[in-house]
């Protein structure tokens, strides 16, 4: 049901990737999206635990599958279905949007293998930079705009997020509080349940045996409340599951694909 981005040359959502340039990109300016196109089929994405409080009241949190997992939002519960968006890719209600889909286009990535320098990049396919007459100007004589500077600052604070949420995950790992996830939903009519698989989820029953010096220690460090967060988000994917009723983008299967 939940992967987590393929580990491809371009992460989720971009296309191509361009470093900014003051000489190359003197003239451009970067515009709002009126939709987030990209967002129309992505049922799930990548979310820092720096954003778990915020988003536990709109999405179920969950965990990849696999050795390295990571947490992601489900915006669907089937491959290929987003409840939150419509089909231009406009948000149907307001809700909290995870920063890496705020982040798109830009993001620091590294120019060369063997150095850990990050330059600011963008997607030069997304449509919203270019030799547009509106929008905000990249640079200014020569020199990042208020603009290119705060989005400088929002990427500095999702890889530092990153980090964090990097360690997180292996707290949860070294606890060995993971487990396989599976959720069945009964439908009103239907004599099977769906039945969805493929992501990984807090075992409750590990969590309350933890010995109590673990126990303090992932309370101190505030990783508690952040599970807590996971779990009580998990309610929400009934109502994802009624949402996809409703707008009739039920898949014909009783089971989601184990991926």
């Amino acid at each position: 049901m939940a992967t987590a981005p393929a580990p491809a040359n371009l992460p989720l959502f971009y296309k191509d990737l361009t470093p900014l340039s003051s000489v190359d990109h003197a003239d451009f300016h970067a515009r709002p999206l009126d939709s987030a196109a990209f967002l129309v089929g992505q049922h799930a994405v990548p979310l820092t635990s720096d954003e778990f409080v915020s988003a536990c009241r709109f999405f179920p949190i969950v965990f990849s599958a696999g050795d390295n997992p990571v947490p992601l939002a489900l915006m669907g519960l089937n491959e290929g279905i987003n409840t939150f968006v419509d089909d231009q890719g406009k948000l149907i209600n307001p809700v909290y949007v995870p920063a890496y889909i705020r982040r798109y286009p830009f993001l620091l990535a590294k120019l060369q293998p063997n150095t850990d320098e990050l330059s600011l990049c963008f997607d030069p396919t997304s449509g919203a930079i270019g030799k547009f007459d509106e929008g905000d100007a990249l640079f200014v004589d020569g020199q990042p705009s208020d603009q290119v500077k705060a989005v400088l600052e929002f990427c500095k604070n999702f890889e530092e997020a990153g980090q964090r949420t990097g360690m997180f995950m292996e707290e949860l790992k070294k606890a060995d509080l993971l487990m396989d996830g599976e959720v069945a939903i009964q439908q009103e009519g239907n004599d099977k349940p769906y039945i969805y698989r493929g992501f990984q989820m807090v075992d409750e029953n590990k969590l309350r045996e933890l010995r109590g010096d673990v126990l303090r220690k992932l309370m101190q460090n505030g990783i508690l409340g952040l599970i807590f967060a996971h779990l009580f988000s998990l309610q929400l994917m009934r109502e994802v599951f009624a949402e996809q009723v409703k707008s009739g983008k039920m898949q014909l299967v009783t089971e989601a694909p184990a991926v």
